[in-house]
């Protein structure tokens, strides 16, 4: 792309680990050096900088994609309502990663690179949440990988919203699981993959952090958000405002158009 292409904001959780952080920033420079334009890393919690404070030295117009696995509630309210603060109308808010094929093949790469064998009882670890469309994420993700395996995944939370992974793994050898895989479907390392580390399993993938899945599929969003014909204005407080996540790209109107939804 030339020099004139909109420029990359990549909206990332955030993470209080440094290595994590660093993860994104790796990840930020290997879209820029694959697109040859202008990226920069931010994030949406935990630490800085913020979507403001990068889009302060982001010139427009710009591309927003955030990089979550799942459209929870940081995905479908805390990133449109960020960037509409800004002030900022020349910011187009691209699809989520959400549980995208390409994902769930590098997940299962990292769990063969780990040692997993043709035998072992498989365990997808997602962070887990309340929010029902982040669970249903995590529900595809895991379908999709026992598809891709060819054999039944078990889905595990790490945190909230479902059986935990510790769990998981002591019941599914209780119940004669000689080898127990565990697949990690998380984005940098930190707390949650030391957890994974220790949740007493035989295999523990490492987490997606900058395979080249990554950054090639923050290009692919990138790259759809400019295709324009699934562009569509997202005004605060509209249900596709809200599913901003996993509808087609939003085009953010200015905090003129009318006031953020409640949190």
């Amino acid at each position: 792309m030339t020099g004139t292409a909109p420029s990359l904001l990549l909206v990332a959780h955030g993470t209080r680990d440094p290595v994590g952080a660093v993860v994104t920033e790796q990840v930020a420079d290997l879209v820029g050096a694959s697109l040859r334009v202008r990226v920069a890393a931010c994030f949406v919690d935990v630490r800085r900088p913020t979507p403001a404070d990068a889009l302060a030295e982001l010139p427009g117009p710009c591309v927003a994609v955030p990089m979550f696995l799942a459209a929870g509630y940081h995905v479908r309210a805390d990133v449109p309502t960020q960037l509409r603060a800004t002030g900022r109308a020349d910011v187009t808010l691209a699809h989520t990663f959400g549980p995208d094929p390409a994902l769930v093949q590098a997940a299962a790469q990292r769990l063969a690179e780990a040692g997993a064998r043709a035998g072992d009882a498989v365990v997808l670890a997602v962070a887990g949440s309340s929010d029902p469309h982040a669970r249903a994420d995590g529900a595809t993700a895991a379908r999709r990988l026992a598809r891709l395996l060819g054999r039944h995944v078990t889905l595990a939370t790490i945190a909230t919203g479902g059986p935990r992974v510790t769990d998981t793994v002591a019941a599914l050898r209780a119940d004669g699981a000689r080898r127990v895989a565990v697949a990690s479907w998380l984005l940098a390392p930190g707390l949650f993959q030391r957890q994974l580390d220790d949740c007493g399993a035989d295999v523990v993938g490492a987490p997606l952090s900058t395979h080249p899945a990554v950054p090639a599929l923050v290009a692919a969003r990138y790259r759809t958000a400019l295709g324009g014909a699934a562009a569509r204005t997202a005004r605060p407080g509209s249900d596709r405002a809200r599913g901003a996540g996993r509808a087609a790209p939003a085009r953010l109107t200015s905090p003129g158009g009318g006031g953020d939804p409640p949190p």
